[in-house]
């Protein structure tokens, strides 16, 4: 089958970071790292009584690495705006210290590598809930080793469908949910619908 010299050629999305990128992306970033203080220091563990269904709200934390490449839609995004959110619950005070570092890296680095395989184009509800579910699979690895590594088998199976649950609903779908209320409320105006 030959190709068509007069094919037209596909349009990637410019990768270059506007001002308004940038400050969107931080925003969102500082916003989540003082939303990731008070889900640090006093919402955890006052769901610590339901056992492993705490993870059904686990997604609060992984929300930057979805939200913010949904609005600005570049390259990076999802590191840039989780790392900064961890950066700022660290600085506010967070209880698992500069551990929170590592684990808005590999959150922020698992949904980046989603919206990397589409090359930055689909942003429908299917990418941003296998972008979310990247994410908390990369918590759930993360937390395994480093806090869990002698609870049993099914106890972090049990918790890893929590997660994923917690990361399809909220972060998949509240974003979406939110950054259409931004766009609605005219808070997004110049980004991509």
């Amino acid at each position: 089958m030959a190709i068509s010299a007069h094919a037209p050629a596909v349009a990637l999305p410019d990768p270059r970071w506007r001002t308004r990128d940038i400050l969107v992306t931080a925003v969102l970033g500082v916003a989540f790292g003082v939303v990731f203080w008070f889900w640090n220091n006093l919402a955890w563990s006052f769901l610590a009584p339901l056992g492993p269904f705490q993870n059904l709200f686990y997604a609060v934390w992984l929300i930057p690495a979805v939200l913010a490449p949904l609005i600005v839609r570049k390259p990076g995004a999802a590191l840039f705006a989780e790392l900064l959110a961890a950066g700022v619950s660290v600085i506010a005070g967070s209880p698992w210290s500069l551990d929170v570092l590592l684990s808005g890296f590999v959150q922020g680095a698992a949904a980046e590598l989603v919206f990397a395989f589409t090359l930055y184009r689909v942003w429908g509800l299917p990418v941003l809930a296998i972008a979310a579910l990247a994410s908390a699979a990369a918590a759930w690895i993360h937390d395994w080793v480093i806090y869990y590594p002698t609870v049993a088998v099914e106890t972090q199976l049990l918790v890893g469908a929590a997660m994923g649950v917690s990361a399809v609903v909220i972060v998949g779908f509240g974003s979406l949910m939110l950054a259409r209320a931004l766009r609605r409320a005219g808070v997004l105006e110049g980004f991509p619908r």
